[in-house]
């Protein structure tokens, strides 16, 4: 496949709000590696063992250490005798894979796909300038015949590291293209990593792969190879590991015939009362054949060759006016807006297909765009690459090469909107939002900083997003509030408190302290980041005392104490207490979750570990 087509109409579906390259794998049959013991691995060394929840030391190197269980693959490791690596069962070609993986402290690993090409998995928390071989990277070939400091060679660094601490689950998805070889078994294209997503992120996109990486099990390439996780670096573990196999020859057309009728139609028309301007039975789908440039009707008839039984789906993008597919007499797609995206059951075999465009909006540009998954099939562009990006935009980023504020909306999970939010960028690639009317963090993330596209472009709606790996912090409320007694729910907003939010002012370095009022009591509220972006350390200071304050450190599913002072969040973040700290925090349950809490006296100090 062509995957500069592929980029062009992944950026067209996407944008036109269809399945994006996100949710492909929810199109195909994903199969599960089970973890309850290592029967899905061949001859698996020692080092190796199926485990419940482990917990990594932000102290000490490679320490992971786990309870008895199942679910959770897990790597020990011990200097003295490092270990072997671990291969699957699994013969893979084209593949897409994703998987939770964990680190230790200082661990090193990697995901070989086809045993010889390697996904670098490292603790690279705290790098602000990531390398190919940091976290996420494709690490460098390598040949000893070149001169020092050339011997590496092709590697390609992340676009930006959204690495988190050791002990946090980190998510990755790949995307990967094996060799193709010709009858007699000459290589005729490389292998390609299509796409690459770490915790969210896209990292890494169309990277060609002209040979095995460094550590590859063998020099050779092949069509197919084990998926294989490397072992003998660090410690590590892995979970939730999904597949899905793309070895299925991808469907064809073929008899394609096109009707050209001019006018301004609203919906399909019918063709036996129209008269066509143009006509033609061309080699490939495609708007080319169209000369009009506004108010017209395409038509294409034709056969689509299924190979394998079973549900397909189908998009398609018809910028500027309406369209609609329909194979073997069923409909599979009927757009909304510019694209559309639909599924069917089909039999293998010759199947006859149908496809309208009619187009009535004179600024889009025309294009027609058809892909096809099924069962063994990954994605196929079935037209040619005329595809329309549908009015797309470079997007408008905003870089923090110094400490940098924006107000603007920002819109959290779940639909909520924050309209008074203050985005506070950093150098060290670690960002956050301060809601200025509850006077709470809403959000902490890492790599890029902000996307303004929704702000400023054309009209803008006043947002902005976040360019990095989000952690989010639930529904917007006061992080400051006098409690009843330890039971009492905390409260959705500010009424009864007296806010009253009285702006930020920067220190020397450009970082903002906010201020407002509470219970009378002025406060002032600043934030710091970590040496290497590693967290976001937060004093809070009251002027006055208040008596029966608290303030919420953290609302999850499960939040655990792993030492004094230290708090694991829904796998997700930590929350360490500054040693000055005189109140205990307390982990209570309240409406079927979580919440953190913690009596403030005068002065507060705290990080968030990310």
């Amino acid at each position: 496949m062509n995957n500069t087509f592929y980029n062009k109409l992944y950026l067209a579906l996407s944008l036109a709000g269809v399945l994006s390259l996100n949710d492909l794998q929810a199109q195909a049959l994903k199969s599960q590696i089970a973890l309850n013991d290592l029967s899905a691995f061949a001859a698996p060394p020692k080092n190796w063992e199926v485990t419940g929840n482990p917990q990594a030391d932000l102290d000490k190197v490679n320490s992971l250490t786990a309870v008895k269980g199942s679910g959770i693959l897990l790597n020990r490791f011990d200097e003295k005798n490092p270990g072997r690596d671990l291969f699957f069962n699994l013969q893979h070609g084209d593949i897409d894979i994703e998987m939770d993986y964990m680190m230790a402290k200082g661990a090193n690993s990697g995901i070989y796909l086809q045993g010889r090409y390697e996904v670098q998995l490292l603790d690279s928390w705290g790098t602000v300038n990531p390398r190919a071989s940091d976290n996420g990277g494709i690490y460098e070939r390598w040949d000893e015949t070149r001169p020092e400091g050339q011997k590496g060679y092709e590697g390609k660094a992340p676009r930006q590291n959204v690495s988190r601490a050791p002990g946090l689950w980190q998510h990755i998805k790949i995307s990967f293209q094996a060799p193709r070889f010709d009858d007699k078994g000459l290589k005729t294209a490389n292998a390609k990593i299509l796409y690459l997503w770490l915790n969210g992120i896209l990292i890494q996109e169309n990277a060609e792969l002209s040979g095995p990486t460094r550590g590859a099990y063998d020099s050779k390439e092949s069509a197919l190879g084990p998926l294989r996780l490397q072992g003998d670096h660090g410690a590590v573990a892995f979970k939730n590991i999904f597949y899905t196999s793309f070895d299925k020859p991808h469907p064809t057309v073929s008899q394609l015939k096109y009707t050209v009728y001019k006018g301004n139609f609203s919906s399909e028309p019918d063709y036996a009362k129209l008269k066509p301007v143009a006509q033609g039975t061309p080699p490939i789908l495609t708007s080319n054949e169209v000369k009009l440039d506004n108010e017209f009707a395409l038509r294409y008839t034709g056969m689509i060759n299924i190979g394998q039984p079973g549900e397909y789906t189908f998009k398609l993008s018809v910028p500027g006016g309406k369209g609609a597919l329909k194979v073997n007499g069923l409909t599979a797609v009927n757009t909304q807006g510019f694209a559309g995206t639909g599924t069917v059951t089909l039999p293998a075999g010759n199947l006859p297909f149908e496809i309208f465009y009619t187009k009535n909006v004179d600024w889009a540009k025309t294009a027609l765009g058809l892909t096809v998954t099924g069962p063994g099939v990954r994605e196929y562009l079935l037209t040619d690459a005329n595809v329309s990006s549908n009015d797309a935009v470079d997007p408008i980023l905003i870089n923090a090469s110094e400490n940098t504020i924006l107000r603007s909306f920002t819109d959290l999970p779940g639909g909520i909107r924050v309209t008074h939010g203050v985005g506070v960028g950093s150098p060290e690639q670690l960002h956050y939002t301060y809601d200025l009317d509850q006077g709470m963090i809403v959000q902490l993330w890492r790599g890029g900083f902000l996307d303004a596209t929704p702000m400023w472009h054309d009209r803008g709606d006043g947002s902005s997003r976040p360019a990095g790996s989000v952690q989010y912090f639930g529904k917007p409320a006061p992080a400051l509030y006098k409690l009843p007694d330890n039971n009492a729910a905390w409260p959705a907003d500010t009424t009864g408190t007296g806010y009253k939010p009285k702006g930020y002012v920067l220190d020397s370095e450009g970082r903002p302290a906010f201020k407002y009022l509470l219970y009378g009591a002025p406060v002032n509220d600043a934030s710091t980041v970590l040496p290497g972006g590693k967290g976001l350390q937060r004093q809070v200071t009251l002027q006055t005392p208040v008596t029966g304050l608290f303030l919420r450190l953290a609302q999850g599913n499960t939040i655990q104490m792993l030492k004094a002072g230290l708090y694991l969040v829904d796998d997700q973040y930590y929350i360490s207490m500054d040693d000055s700290v005189e109140a205990k925090p307390m982990i209570r349950s309240i409406g079927g979750m979580q919440e953190l809490i913690v009596p403030v006296k005068q002065k507060l100090t705290y990080s968030i570990i990310f």
